[in-house]
């Protein structure tokens, strides 16, 4: 199987070389990197320029946000298998890749996803947050579950057939697009029960109150768009889901 990775980034300097070694560092031979930059104004693509002979693809332009630059990757990618891994994350080790194809080998699913690591920004050997994802069932997501994006893979035909991130949305399209291929069109989906990804703490979803806040308007209105009704506490218990996150170090 052929593995499409992208990597979005933005201004991204202290943070995407780490993220593109991770990507390079990997035992799997036959991965297709893609790097998707907004017209960065400081050095992220003299950083992306060092490794250009071992990219597969790199484009820089501006765009309309996150989710237009997932997109964009997501359009540029050739491979059966399709994962993002923002430029702020990392791999945790180098048979990540191997792991997932294998996985999706064994398992003949549709769409994978795994276990992750909130991490310092500083050092990404301290741990300060823990998202194990446990195995799906249908119906969790009405439970206020959900895979923790920067580990879901996911084929490419999906794409092609259901279509990309929702531009609507600010924050929650990556929700959104899993709420959509999973809930609602029932991919198969399968586990991964390993930790794959160091997060850099401060994502955009929960930089702050006022971003939390409009996560879980997005949130609900992601049901609305896909024609579907969460529970009466989906909104409720999905934020509630995460305490546990805090507790596992």
């Amino acid at each position: 199987m052929k593995v499409s990775i992208i990597t979005i980034a933005y201004n991204s300097e202290s943070t995407i070389e780490a993220t593109i070694q991770s990507v390079l560092d990997q035992s799997y031979s036959d991965i297709e990197y893609i790097i998707i930059d907004g017209a960065s104004k400081d050095g992220t693509m003299t950083i992306v320029n060092k490794y250009a002979d071992r990219i597969s693809k790199v484009v820089s332009e501006k765009d309309k946000g996150i989710y237009d630059a997932m997109n964009k990757g997501v359009l540029n990618a050739s491979g059966d298998i399709i994962g993002i891994l923002n430029s702020d994350d990392i791999y945790a080790d180098s048979e990540v890749i191997s792991n997932v194809v294998a996985k999706f080998e064994e398992s003949k699913a549709d769409a994978l996803y795994a276990d992750l690591v909130y991490v310092d920004r500083d050092n990404t050997d301290k741990v300060t947050r823990t998202w194990i994802s446990g195995e799906y069932r249908e119906g969790k997501f009405r439970k206020g579950w959900m895979p923790p994006h920067p580990t879901f893979f996911i084929k490419k035909e999906w794409y092609d057939k259901f279509g990309l991130y929702s531009t609507e949305l600010k924050i929650s399209a990556d929700y959104e697009l899993m709420l959509r291929m999973v809930h609602k069109n029932k991919a198969k989906l399968t586990y991964l029960n390993k930790i794959i990804t160091k997060m850099r703490v401060g994502g955009e979803s929960n930089i702050s109150i006022k971003n939390r806040i409009q996560a879980n308007k997005e949130d609900r209105m992601a049901w609305k768009m896909n024609g579907l009704k969460p529970a009466a506490f989906t909104s409720i218990r999905k934020p509630l889901s995460k305490i546990g996150q805090f507790l596992k170090k």
